[in-house]
């Protein structure tokens, strides 16, 4: 058995009952059921805790491996295998990090739109976040040309959908393609009407979801690459 990621089906999901599978003491502890987000394309790993038998696990991250391993913080007692467990995200922490990722592919959707340029790389953390772009130059009154783009586009409230497609069909905006071999079947990320990529991470629903986003300056990576950072109220 391999854990059930729940978070793929339901970003929306903070709580649920599952069972300890195995317990690794170098990895950490893997779940039938888990809504913890182990972190990809650029959004940190979930925090959360664990309740069984009137104890409680803090979880201080979870990692992809054989399967999906949740990190218990030192020193905190550790469920052992076939232990009923309740699991629960940290809310705040989730929904700020699904606002950041949403707001990067609006940005990128907004930028290869009107640029007709790929992404060359990303990150973000709460409510912060950069994306780079194979830019040669910038045009006079860029930064605020896309910054006015951008707050149209997160007034529109676009809806913001999760398919699974054929790799044929998958939408890959980055300068390289970075699915993985032997990958057949494809997540897809749409911003309905703005941009549409191959994506395993969380989501708000809509673009309005996003709320606030302040594009806070650019700087030259180098020839041919240009970094935005954003930040979100």
């Amino acid at each position: 058995m391999h854990t059930h990621r729940l978070e793929l089906e339901d970003a929306t999901l903070r709580e649920w009952d599952a069972t300890v599978l195995h317990v690794d003491p170098e990895q950490g502890l893997v779940l039938d059921r888990s809504a913890f987000y182990p972190g990809g394309g650029g959004q940190p790993p979930d925090l959360g805790v664990l309740l069984w038998g009137g104890v409680q696990t803090r979880i201080e991250g979870a990692r992809k491996g054989d399967d999906l391993y949740l990190v218990p913080a030192e020193g905190d007692p550790v469920p052992p295998p076939g232990t009923a467990v309740r699991g629960a995200v940290d809310d705040a922490r989730r929904f700020a990090l699904m606002r950041t990722h949403s707001a990067m592919h609006l940005l990128c959707g907004v930028v290869s739109r009107d640029y007709a340029v790929p992404v060359t790389g990303g990150s973000m953390d709460e409510l912060t976040g950069r994306m780079d772009f194979a830019l040669e130059s910038l045009p006079d009154g860029f930064l605020d040309t896309v910054q006015q783009a951008c707050l149209v586009e997160v007034a529109a409230d676009r809806a913001i959908e999760v398919s699974e497609v054929p790799r044929s069909e998958a939408v890959v905006k980055t300068a390289i393609d970075l699915l993985p071999e032997g990958l057949e079947v494809v997540r897809i990320v749409d911003i309905v009407g703005l941009d549409r990529q191959a994506d395993g991470g969380t989501h708000v629903a809509s673009t309005s979801q996003i709320g606030e986003m302040r594009l806070l300056k650019t700087e030259n990576k180098g020839k041919g690459f240009r970094r935005i950072r954003f930040a979100l109220g």
